[in-house]
């Protein structure tokens, strides 16, 4: 069984010791002044710009991303890196975009900005959805596989995994946003740090197995013996096909993807929601060149691995299986578990500062939620500021228990990794965004196309799914939109990738909304549209720099991995 030795426990108790006495720094400061619910939620008017892009990234990378972004690197190569280099992309149009909108028109939540622009009914439904999403699958998702990766590394039992992971974050998460953002820094700084330690170690163990030295040899080695691991866009014959289609990663689905998740979810718009407007897009252009480096801590390692198993170094072979085949999400900790000691706490360190941020920026989200949407509108709409901190720190606790009882009885870790948690979190994804963007550019949409892009969304989307099973989509074959694949039973069907599946399904929400908003508008229903105006999109010449820069690198690498 794999463990930690002295030195990597020295090194993670140092990880620990900055972590919560920064924490406590920050909370007893913040407990000097007057505690409102926005302090509490939002650490309104405090986070600087730097704070606010590393709590984005702290919260948005955690095992998923180490672990299972690795392992698609082990199988799909730099492919995979897409995701995260279109999220930078992203994030400079939710900045330029989205962002003013939320903070003209004060909105703080998600389902407040579909009660202000819509009504109620679809505030309440959504609100709703939103908890069940964020407690039964993403906080679940994020506790069970952090658990199982630090197991696979430390050998501690799986389940005070989660009971340390959850303390840890629920720890942090009582003190607020505020504390959460500033420590969120620290966070960031052991992940980045730790993630390029492994990721130098993986390209050391190329060199040293080809009988070479340096960083850059094990780079240029991978790209020699792993050539089909270099492609960004994937043609039809290739086997990940399905999961990323050719240039739906460039001008499909793949932005459906990412500007739902960096732009309407309160997970993640939430850090920026309590700032002014130029240190809100400050922190995500922050976030955005730091996207630019996490495929090398993510999905570097992944493909060394790769070459180190298909070339038999060591015991790579056998380290990458379980329970008698090839485990492609083992590449990220069997990697760790080579580690030198103190060098492997590190690394540790970085894995468990990814988990538990995530987590506590889940547990806030919500927190936020469930006081601000649910208990304030509808428990206890008298609830005062000091009555609304002390429901969203119980919310934080309870919603953590949840997350302890559900995760063992989901399975998470026998349905895969990042992959598919993005597909299955694209059922909901189009139709959500569908909503948003029409609700924040187009005044004439109504509240009942609202409904019909959230609850036709999620049904189209799971038709599409399961199409398969009773129609031939063979007609779809020669435009690139479906691929003959092989079921379990040995039959072969057309499928459509999930990727393409997302885009119909928007296309037709988009659509649908149109249709039905013009036919209420004309038997005088009268939408409520937020206030914008065009001056609100105005960038400052640092801000339109830094963008176009990253662009610009963006553009670069997929001009060299085409």
């Amino acid at each position: 069984m794999h463990s930690l030795g002295t030195y990597d426990y020295v090194v993670f108790l140092v990880y620990f010791l900055v972590v919560a006495l920064y924490g406590w720094t920050v909370y007893r400061k913040k407990q000097a002044q007057a505690e409102n619910s926005k302090d509490f939620f939002l650490a309104k008017d405090s986070l600087t710009w730097w704070a606010i892009g590393a709590s984005l990234i702290a919260s948005n990378i955690s095992a998923e991303q180490f672990i299972g972004m690795s392992g698609s690197g082990f199988t799909m190569g730099l492919a995979i890196a897409t995701y995260e280099w279109m999220a930078a992309a992203t994030l400079i149009i939710v900045a330029t975009f989205f962002i003013p909108v939320y903070i003209k028109n004060k909105i703080y939540t998600m389902p407040q900005f579909l009660g202000q622009r819509y009504n109620s009914t679809v505030a309440m439904i959504m609100a709703i959805f939103w908890l069940l999403l964020y407690v039964v699958v993403n906080l679940t998702s994020i506790l069970y596989l952090g658990a199982l990766a630090i197991n696979s590394i430390s050998g501690i039992n799986t389940t005070a995994c989660m009971y340390i992971l959850s303390i840890f974050a629920v720890i942090i998460t009582l003190g607020g946003m505020k504390v959460i953002g500033y420590t969120d820094v620290i966070q960031v700084f052991f992940l980045i740090l730790g993630g390029l330690a492994t990721t130098y170690l993986a390209l050391q163990l190329v060199s040293a197995h080809f009988g070479t030295t340096g960083v850059l040899n094990g780079l240029g080695l991978i790209k020699e013996k792993a050539v089909d691991h270099f492609q960004m866009i994937f043609h039809k014959e290739n086997p990940h096909y399905m999961d990323l289609p050719g240039l739906s990663v460039l001008i499909g689905g793949m932005w459906i993807v990412n500007l739902n998740y960096w732009g309407c979810n309160q997970y993640i718009t939430q850090r920026a929601l309590g700032a002014d407007l130029k240190t809100a897009r400050g922190g995500l252009l922050f976030a955005a060149a730091l996207k630019l480096l996490m495929p090398v801590i993510v999905v570097l390692p992944g493909i060394a691995a790769y070459v180190l198993y298909k070339e038999g170094a060591g015991s790579f072979q056998m380290d990458m299986m379980k329970d008698g085949s090839l485990n492609a999400d083992s590449a990220y900790p069997v990697l760790l578990n080579l580690l030198p000691a103190g060098l492997k706490g590190l690394s540790f360190a970085a894995l468990t500062a990814a988990i538990v941020a995530s987590l506590a920026g889940k547990a806030n989200s919500i927190a936020t939620i469930f006081t601000l949407d649910v208990y304030k509108k509808v428990i206890n709409k008298d609830a005062d500021e000091n009555k609304q901190v002390i429901i969203g720190r119980i919310t934080v606790i309870v919603a953590m228990i949840l997350a302890i009882i559900i995760a063992p009885q989901l399975g998470i870790d026998k349905k895969g990794g990042f992959q598919f948690i993005q597909e299955y979190t694209g059922f909901v994804s189009p139709g959500i965004f569908a909503m948003f963007i029409l609700g924040f550019f187009w005044k004439r949409t109504t509240s009942n196309a609202a409904l019909f892009a959230t609850i036709g969304g999620f049904l189209m989307s799971v038709g599409f799914k399961v199409l398969p099973s009773f129609a031939n989509l063979q007609w779809l074959n020669p435009m690139g939109f479906s691929k003959l694949v092989e079921q379990k039973d040995g039959s072969m069907l057309y499928e459509i990738p999930f990727l393409d599946r997302m885009g119909f399904v928007f296309v037709i929400c988009i659509v649908a909304m149109y249709i039905i908003s013009l036919f209420e508008n004309r038997n005088g229903v009268n939408p409520k549209g937020l206030e914008i105006d065009r001056g609100m999109f105005k960038t400052t010449p640092g801000f339109t720099v830094g963008a176009v820069l990253i662009m610009g690198v963006i553009v670069a690498l997929y001009t060299i991995f085409w």
